[in-house]
This record gives structure tokens, sequence and C-alpha cells, in this order.
């Protein structure tokens, strides 16, 4: 048997509180790689709801890969929650109209850019992701972290703001699994070496 049915909302059977999430998603800015599974303590339409300040008009959007690990109460902070830093006052007069519509004229909030998340990433619970950030491939973050900056690929980041407290892998061992990329793999030869991706000898999946 290949692996899961990757179109299926709950791989688990009898258990609704893990999903495949490109299969629960709406929203057509958030999109979302094949197997990355979400985890909630409630009602996995959470997922959704912990996407924060995501507007249509402002048009950003969160792109997760393939095969990541997202815990309950993770969130993302999009370019919504955005205020003017370098003006005089940071309060949003133009969104209540009544005489300050004419205040943003000429002007624009800040915006950061997309949230990348890459494949095989595993985002530890209540962890918050800021709106412009890159997690690379095979990255960890830390529970009850807030990432503010970029996360180097299978990196170790933990705290607020998230700090880098390790390297997964020696560099040389990195680029070879960033070479390697077995998150696209055909799920045929996947299945066929889950054995040797889930040891720690790189040598041997490289044969």
């Amino acid at each position: 048997m290949p692996g899961p049915n990757k179109n299926i909302k709950f791989p688990l059977e009898s258990y609704d509180r893990l999903c495949f999430l490109k299969n629960v998603v709406k929203n057509p800015n958030i999109i979302i790689g094949d197997y990355t599974y979400y985890d909630d303590f409630e009602n996995v339409e959470n997922f959704e709801k912990n996407v924060k300040y995501h507007f249509d008009f402002v048009g950003d959007k969160l792109i997760i890969g393939k095969f990541c690990m997202i815990a309950s109460d993770v969130k993302f902070i999009m370019n919504g929650a955005n205020h003017l830093t370098n003006a005089l006052t940071t309060y949003p007069f133009a969104i209540f109209g009544n005489g300050w519509e004419n205040a943003m004229e000429n002007k624009s909030y800040p915006k950061k850019g997309d949230i990348n998340i890459g494949n095989d990433v595993w985002i530890g619970y209540n962890a918050t992701i800021m709106a412009g950030v890159t997690i690379g491939d095979g990255a960890i973050i830390a529970t009850n972290s807030t990432v503010i900056k970029d996360v180097e690929p299978y990196s170790i980041v933990g705290g607020n703001p998230a700090k880098e407290i390790k390297k997964r892998f020696s560099e040389e061992t990195i680029l070879k699994l960033l070479k390697l990329k077995w998150w696209n793999w055909d799920i045929e030869k996947i299945t066929k070496n889950i054995q040797k991706l889930t040891d720690d000898d790189i040598e041997k999946i490289m044969e």
C-alpha cells in the first residue's frame, strides 16, 4: 500500500482532530502541500481562525510545503495587522471614515510579504509566525515560540523572539538533504524508503 490517501480529510480512522490540511482549508490564499497535517485539541476548523488579519484586499498568502506537522494553536499573523510605524501615530484613522477617510491618501500600510513554510517543517504548540517570515525545509519551531525573522533549513529555533538553538545536522548533511528533496519523490518511492527516511544515516538514503 503506497501510504495514506492524500486527498482524504481525516487520515486516522475514528479521529477527527488530525487532518490533512489542504483538504480542510477553503481560503485560496492559503496554499498547503500534500500530507501536511494539522492536529487541534478541539476542531481542525480552528486552523483558518488562527490565520489572523488575513484580509482579501491585502492579497498576501500563507504558503506551507509538503509533509509539515502543525500543532494546535499555532498562529500566523498576516499583513493586515500592520500599522504605520514611521508616522507620528500608528492609529488607523482611515478605517473609521466619518471625515477620516483620507488619512491614508498617498500612503500605504507596511507589507512584509507572504509567510512561506518549507517542507518537512514541524511547528510546535502555540507558536506564532509573523508576516514576511520564511521557514526553511526541515526546520523545527519550538512550543510557544514567536518567529519574527527567517529560519534556516534544518535548524531548531525557540523563544520570544525565536532564536536558533542548534542545527539538526552538519552543514554537509543539510546540503545533501536539500539536494535530495525527498518530499518531491512519488509516494511509491517514499513508501519504499520510509525505513531509511526514519533513520539518521544520510548515506543510506543516498545509495
